[in-house]
This record gives structure tokens, sequence and C-alpha cells, in this order.
């Protein structure tokens, strides 16, 4: 099933409307959609490396929206709708230690981890969840969104089809690095004053916790 829901989405690509498609499964995938929507924009990108940055504005812009449907999701609906969206996708084991780092880190945990191939409707929902104020939300949203759609926008507009190989496998490396030089100072300051790895053992006794439950 999630094969075929995999094909239809990419066969959206050649649609006439597939900017709309780019935005709404970018909207979707930031609070329940299982497809993410970066090999779409990828095969975009390649059809019209012209437009790739637009592209990348398109997606960047919708999925920062469906995250904020996300954020309203954890908010005022977790206990009914919040907890099934998270089971169906296979992320309710990740929700405690999600919800620690969080609390810890608030904004950095965002522009890191959204920047990477994690789910980034676990971090939406769980965000709404804890009450993150909605303006740190946003902000930071919008960080990680940028670094996740621009950089595959930005080398297709640079380098145009050479490149698909490249991001088709080394996707996740490359965005995570480029949000680690983004946010590095928060992280550094962090582990120089010892709290990383005191807040990475709770929220690791926090999962554990969670799971014998």
């Amino acid at each position: 099933m999630l094969r075929r829901l995999y094909e239809w989405t990419m066969a959206k690509a050649s649609h006439r409307h597939a900017e709309w498609w780019l935005a709404l499964f970018a909207f979707m995938e930031a609070s329940f959609f299982p497809i993410p929507p970066h090999p779409l924009l990828g095969i975009m990108c390649l059809a019209e490396p012209k437009k790739a940055v637009r592209f990348a504005a398109v997606a960047t812009l919708a999925s920062v929206a469906g995250g904020l449907l996300g954020y309203a999701i954890g908010y005022f609906l977790y206990d009914t709708l919040g907890t099934q969206i998270l089971a169906a996708l296979g992320l309710s084991q990740s929700f405690p230690r999600a919800a620690c780092y969080l609390r810890e880190y608030g904004a950095e945990i965002i522009m890191i981890k959204g920047a990477t191939p994690i789910p980034f409707k676990l971090l939406t929902i769980t965000a709404g969840f804890i009450a993150m104020p909605v303006w740190i939300f946003i902000g930071a949203s919008i960080v990680s969104r940028s670094i996740s759609f621009m950089i595959v926008g930005v080398l297709f507009r640079l380098f145009g089809a050479p490149i698909k190989a490249f991001i088709d496998k080394y996707l996740g490396l490359a965005t995570a690095i480029f949000a680690v030089v983004v946010v590095g100072g928060f992280i550094a300051a962090a582990m120089l004053s010892g709290g990383s790895q005191e807040t990475s053992a709770v929220c690791e006794a926090a999962a554990a916790a969670a799971q014998v439950r």
C-alpha cells in the first residue's frame, strides 16, 4: 500500500498543476502524510532546473503551514487524533523522547531535526503537545524547512540533472551537515556546559519508561 501511495505521489510531478500538488503534499507531510515531498520536488526540479528555487520555496511555505496544523493537532487533539496519527505512522515510541528534547532545547531541536529525514510531523505534533510558544515554533520551522527544501532547489538550479543521483543517496547527510552549520553554536554551548549528555540521559530514560507502561 505504501509503495502504491509513493508511486501515486510521484506521478503528480508531470501533472499540469504540479506546483499545487507539491504544496499539498508538503502541507500534509508536516502533519499526517507518510510520504515526504522531497522525491516529488527532486523530479520537478530535474524537469525544470530554472524553477528549482521557486519549487523549493513553495514546498517550504506549504510545509510550515502544514506544521501549524500538526501543532494544532498536538495542542488541541493529541489525546484523540494525535495519538492515532503517531500510532499509524509507527512514531508512538518516539514521542516521549521527542517531547523531552523539545522541552530541553526547544527551537534548536526543530531546526536541526526538522532539516533531516526524521519525520517533521513528529516534531510538529509534539511541539503543540508541550505548548511550545507558537512564534518560536514558526521561526524554527521556517529555518528547518528552508534548509531541507532549499538545499534541493539550489543544487538543482546550480548543477541540474547530474546532482540527482547525489541527492537521492545523500540527502539526509547533506541536510544534516548544513543544519549543524546553521545552529552549531547552540549545540556547542550545550555540550561545553555538560548539559547535552545529561539531557540525553534523561530523555532516553523517559523514552524507556514510556515503553514499559
